[in-house]
């Protein structure tokens, strides 16, 4: 077994190429990991950048068992995604459904998969801590993002049995409910939408990425010791329960 404290500790970021991603990579380096982006693309800041499509479960068996071989998997941040078409539910083209649930709910349960037991492999307490990068549209179904909704709420009841799975195991697994977020994904919306989800933010503006960094790197980070199975809104007061 790999005790962390004397090995490389590694996180990994799904994603890692967007907004979000490059954010996550940039603070979890700062707190001292060797990072790894997994994104179709490997312009990431990450000390390693692969190229892996998130929903091939043998690319993702295969990128783990690569950076197991250089160090410990202490943390896992599942944040890959697209927002897919924004239209009412009966208008939705069954492939734009099954491609939006595929890449951002389908691929979590196969990330975890790859994932997951190379976390058991290092030595405890501590074995590794994973966040699921989901959304506030998951508890609110907002209107116009059904399959967008769905699979972040999926993410949700993910987060909550796979860290009841682990719990006893040492690894915490834990849900971010962000609001939107400044990104290419926020700017794909049209100005109508925009206005529209700004109007549901008591403090007038959406999330920076930053912000969702900060509160993920302390979910992965050394001071999170009880927190697990939860769901962590980031909604600048929009989320009221």
């Amino acid at each position: 077994m790999k005790l962390l404290a004397e090995v490389k500790q590694i996180a990994i970021v799904t994603g890692g190429a967007g907004g979000i991603g490059r954010a996550l990579l940039t603070r979890l380096a700062a707190d001292g990991f060797a990072t790894a982006s997994w994104d179709v693309s490997r312009e990431a800041p990450a000390d390693h950048a692969m190229a892996v499509d998130v929903t091939d479960a043998a690319a993702l068996d295969a990128a783990a068992a690569e950076l197991a071989g250089q160090g410990g998997l202490a943390a896992l941040v599942v944040n890959a995604g697209i927002l897919g078409p924004v239209a009412r539910t009966e208008a939705l083209d069954p492939a734009d459904v099954r491609r939006v649930i595929e890449t951002n709910l389908v691929s979590a349960f196969l990330t975890l998969r790859a994932v997951i037991p190379h976390m058991l492999g290092n030595a405890g307490p501590v074995r590794g801590r994973i966040v699921l990068m989901s959304s506030l549209q998951a508890k609110e179904g907002t209107a116009l993002s059904g399959p967008y909704a769905a699979a972040k709420a999926g993410m949700v009841a993910l987060a909550k049995v796979a860290a009841k799975e682990n719990a006893a195991e040492g690894i915490l697994v834990n849900a971010v409910t962000p609001t939107v977020v400044r990104t290419a994904m926020e700017r794909e919306i049209t100005d109508e939408r925009r206005r529209f989800l700004l109007g549901q933010i008591p403090m007038a503006r959406f999330a920076e990425p930053a912000e969702v960094a900060e509160m993920v790197a302390w979910l992965c980070g050394p001071h999170c010791t009880f927190s697990t199975g939860a769901v962590f809104d980031l909604s600048g007061g929009r989320a009221t329960s």
